[in-house]
């Protein structure tokens, strides 16, 4: 006890038995398990945790909860430092390390506090005004001061050593808050027998029944919540959530949740994630989150030692701390003076109960005098001290000024009900006057609110309606028990005369701790014409910070709303959104982070390409082989050009199980592909595949691939490889938004099927050895763009296309990915009279420059089908997706560059992908560039570099020599305009 001198000899619900040594800004203190960081700082007598954002002024603990503005620390050291952490929220546990933030050099003596002295010019929006002149200073001076001054705390520069998860779950009624309110929601709702999910953001569930000293059912409220605890854990159907907050709600009866798993000990342990994710579907929901206590702006109410009521409560009665050694409360309300008395119990000494109403209530006056407690009617005006409150200035009913040594002030403007997630599908809040706050006015569509939530105050209020709340629900998702009887409690006094602002104070108030907002602040904007709510909001910084103006924002709009005139209501109100609290980014990313971010996926023919020595490429997510060097080859050009001459004159092989690969059935199948291409697709005979381009709705290229007709209402497409997701979303977007109606289904089948294809003219002779002899591959039974189902190697189910990327005879063949190796594996033995070789991307990429084929660098998110020389495909006699905007006058400009060939006048020269095209007199500028190169490739064919690109009226320039200007690599290369089909333009090496 020596090492803890405001901890109370008894009470509270921390495990005496288990003490626990934690350091903060490098001290060593000691706590008890049940402990937040905030409870065992003020057990150790600490009361100054953090320097204010803008005027570094000191700062101490203001609530007990996720509301918390000031005592923000750093959590942790190295990879896992966090910044920013509620010291309210962070649960004691061993070798807890924190520090202080925004301070230099030290928490007690900070030199940045200078700005508190030059507070006249750091007013509301002073980085509007102060930083406009002389303009040459901004980037030199202002924007990097500022930028460097930005912030609180430090985030780690190491990787995060820690795991994320994300999880589903679903239920019939899921509880937010486990309060009084949610346990009696649990309670009735776990009763009929329905699933049931009761979250709360705390370690340990019961809300204010642990804050508080009011009985429930004859028990004290720790003991009541044990036993309701205990029940609930007894029903098989029930699920308690701790250290879990509800973000969001989102459409459909789904709920977002980060449970912190391990934010309780230094390590998580081995194979446990830090916190995870949840998406959680209910049929309905209870939204028992209770409510936060307000502020009252007066002077010096930032000031460590000033508190809100309830938080001096929830310490006292939770924690087992007295956070002062005498107390003034200050209050405008009834409740507040329950803090008083508990205060009183601890043997906390308080000098005065200060109510700003003209005739406090027989409830307040009852405490008091039971305590022994004066009363006075009257406010704070100002508190007093440096580092911490040594008093305070209080000006009675009758216009007396007094002052009151004490080091403790618990304050209360009243409750605002925790109605933020019952906006985030649109509700809008309704002013309730009785209550001096605003309560849910509409819901999202299945989530009913009960207890303090809904501005239903009084204990046995909150209990009742809790229990009717749950039982609905309950109802309404197929239980059928009759209602239970609500647990028996007292209601408490919740008389409320609103006081936003007290008049007269002499030193800083504060509205926003936080972001350093004051009155005067609101005042400005008021004046400056910043009245809306959201413009004050965001002229001022008011609630744009880590707890969101939930202390802060009610009373912002009370004074602007006393300065113009009007009502609170018709002032406005700025609507919550997700998340309700802070979620690190880890948790939303789950375990989508380095390659888990990006998986490597294995073609089949990976396990045989690592045998063979092959490179391989990251395309996509795949790695694709790239090429298969062997022995006396000096580098990859040597192994490229082995390659394609071996395609070229005999057989090749090329795993292409990457491209994406989408299996689309159903009696409007044709009719939705010819929506979803440029060219032609209902009338695809069955049996053949047919070259084809998607585009955009804006008329630009999306994709190409190949479409293949196995039956009437059966299609089999393939697309690029980088661009297979897009493609398939594209097509998911169309069926379920532009034509819903139609009957088509669609799977993407790329991971299902292995396939290869076999180039070359001797592609024929290999595949007759691997095909079974009863189907037909001849030139006349299986011509060029012809498709079917196959069998190999004795019976296996396989597909065959007669299909080129290469431009030579070539056949692709699939199978189920299970026997992709093993299919691989037998042609390859079949080919070697042939002198078969495997080739990569590189000869293939090779190959389809020297035939003129398109790309990934020519299908680059701004090119047309004119642009690629594919005009003519595109179809004038139907309707499709793109077609109207692909007629834009911009599109259609014969000036527009277009793809046309290239190769070095001089055929030694090597030509530059990202090379500019200049006229051949032109002096390099932008407005002399006449398109650039896309493509590039050394043909083993032709000998010599040629490439691809788009040249501003290209298909009328062939013939014409131009300048490959390449700034970049110091290079400028006459090149001759060419036809960019280089190898067998008539195309007959294709049919055979």
């Amino acid at each position: 006890m020596s090492t803890q001198p405001f901890r109370l000899a008894s009470g509270g619900q921390i495990d005496r038995r288990r003490e626990i040594s934690f350091t903060f800004d490098g001290h060593t203190y000691s706590g008890y398990a049940g402990d937040t960081l905030a409870s065992a700082l003020l057990a150790n007598g600490v009361r100054l945790t953090g320097r204010s954002f803008k005027y570094h002024r000191p700062r101490g603990i203001l609530t007990a909860g996720s509301e918390e503005p000031n005592a923000l620390v750093e959590l942790r050291t190295g990879p896992r430092r966090e910044a920013n952490t509620k010291a309210t929220t962070i649960e004691l546990y061993d070798d807890l390390t924190a520090a202080s933030q925004n301070r230099w050099p030290s928490l007690k003596l900070d030199l940045m506090a200078v700005n508190s002295i030059l507070s006249p010019v750091f007013v509301a929006g002073f980085y509007y005004k102060t930083f406009m002149w002389p303009a040459a200073l901004w980037e030199k001076l202002y924007e990097p001061a500022i930028r460097r001054a930005a912030g609180l705390g430090r985030a780690s520069k190491d990787a995060d050593p820690d795991t994320y998860e994300k999880a589903n779950t679903f239920c019939d009624v899921l509880i937010i808050g486990g309060g009084p309110a949610g346990l009696a929601a649990a309670l009735s709702a776990g009763r009929t027998g329905a699933r049931v999910i009761i979250a709360d953001e705390s370690f340990a569930l019961g809300g204010s029944a642990l804050n508080d000293s009011a009985p429930i059912d004859g028990m004290p409220p720790a003991k009541w919540v044990a036993s309701a605890l205990a029940e609930l854990s007894q029903m098989p159907d029930v699920r308690i959530m701790r250290r879990t907050t509800v973000f969001g709600i989102y459409d459909g009866g789904t709920y977002g949740a980060v449970e912190r798993v391990n934010d309780h000990v230094a390590t998580p342990p081995m194979g446990q994630p830090r916190q995870r994710l949840w998406h959680i579907v209910a049929k309905k929901a209870v939204l028992a989150a209770g409510s936060i206590e307000r502020p009252i702006v007066f002077g010096g109410n930032d000031l460590p030692g000033v508190m809100l009521a309830s938080a001096v409560r929830a310490y006292v009665n939770r924690f087992a701390v007295a956070p002062g050694e005498s107390a003034v409360v200050f209050t405008n309300n009834d409740y507040a003076a329950t803090t008083a008395a508990d205060l009183a119990r601890a043997g906390v000494k308080v000098a005065a109960i200060v109510d700003s109403r003209p005739q406090p209530t027989e409830w307040v006056r009852n405490i008091a005098k039971t305590a022994g407690i004066e009363l006075i009617s009257g406010v704070v005006l100002d508190a007093k001290g440096g580092q911490r409150v040594e008093g305070v200035v209080v000006r009675t009913r009758d216009g007396q000024e007094r002052k009151i040594a004490c080091d403790l002030v618990a304050m209360s403007g009243g409750y605002n009900p925790n109605i933020q997630l019952t906006t985030h599908l649109g509700g809008k809040p309704a002013w309730n006057n009785d209550l001096a706050a605003f309560v849910p006015g509409s819901f999202p569509p299945g989530i009913s609110v009960a207890g303090a939530a809904a501005g239903q105050f009084g204990l046995q209020t909150v209990l009742a309606a809790g229990t009717a709340a749950g039982s609905a629900a309950a109802g309404a998702s197929g239980g059928s028990e009759p209602l239970a009887p609500a647990p028996r409690a007292e209601d408490e006094g919740t008389a409320i005369s609103p006081l936003w602002r007290v008049e007269g104070y002499r030193g800083k108030a504060f509205v926003d701790q936080q972001n350093d907002v004051t009155a005067s602040d609101v005042e400005l904007a008021e004046r400056e014409g910043f009245r809306s709510v959201e413009h004050l909001k965001r002229y001022t910084t008011l609630g744009m910070a880590t707890d969101q103006g939930k202390t802060a924002n009610v009373n912002a709009l009370a004074i602007m709303a006393h300065l113009t005139n009007k009502s609170i209501p018709d002032t406005g109100m700025t609507l919550a959104r997700p998340p309700y609290t802070p979620v690190a980014l880890g948790a939303l990313a789950g375990h989508h982070r380095g390659k888990d971010f990006k998986p490597t996926r294995l073609p089949p023919s990976y396990a045989w390409t690592k045998e063979q020595n092959g490179r391989v490429v990251e395309t996509g997510l795949w790695l694709r082989p790239s090429y298969y060097p062997r022995a006396g080859e000096n580098d990859w050009l040597d192994t490229v050009k082995r390659e394609v001459n071996t395609v070229r004159n005999s057989v090749g092989i090329c795993d292409v199980s990457t491209l994406g690969k989408i299996d689309v059935q159903g009696a409007d199948a044709a009719e939705f592909l010819d929506k979803i291409y440029m060219n032609a697709m209902r009338k695809l005979p069955v049996g053949k595949a047919r070259y084809g381009g998607m585009l955009r709705e804006d008329g630009i290229f999306l994709d190409d691939g190949t479409v293949a007709r196995f039956d009437e209402n059966h299609f089999f497409i393939t697309t690029t490889t980088a661009n297979a997701v897009k493609a398939f979303q594209h097509m998911e977007f169309c069926h379920q938004w532009l034509w819903p109606e139609l009957d088509v289904q669609m799977i993407s089948a790329t991971e299902q099927w292995a396939q290869y294809a076999v180039a070359g003219p001797k592609s024929r002779d290999l595949l007759r050895k691997i095909v079974d002899p009863e189907f037909d591959i001849s030139d006349e039974g299986f011509p060029y763009l012809k498709v079917g189902h196959i069998t190999v190697c004795g019976g296996i189910k396989a597909r065959l296309y007669r299909l080129s990327f290469s431009g030579e005879r070539a056949f692709e063949i699939g199978v189920p990915s299970r026997y992709g190796d093993a299919l691989l594996r037998r042609m390859m033995e079949a080919g070697k009279e042939f002198g078969v070789c495997p080739y990569g991307t590189e000869s293939l990429g090779v190959m389809r420059i020297e035939k003129g084929h398109i790309s990934g660098p020519e299908l680059n998110g701004i090119t047309t089908p004119n642009d690629v020389g594919l005009g003519g495909m595109v179809s004038t006699k139907k309707d499709f997706v793109g077609r109207v905007l692909n007629g834009r006058p911009g599109l259609t400009d014969p000036n527009r560059p277009a793809l046309i060939g290239f190769r070095p006048v001089d055929r030694s020269r090597r030509l530059r992908s990202g090379a500019h095209f200049l006229a051949k007199d032109a002096s390099p500028s932008p407005e002399n560039d006449d398109g650039h190169m896309s493509s590039v490739a050394y043909s083993p064919t032709l000998g010599h570099w040629v490439g691809l690109g788009f040249l501003r009226r290209g298909p009328n320039r062939i013939g014409e020599i131009v300048r490959a200007y390449d700034p970049l690599r110091g290079e400028d290369t006459l090149v001759e305009v060419v036809s960019p089909v280089f190898v067998d333009p008539e195309g007959v090496k294709v049919r055979g």
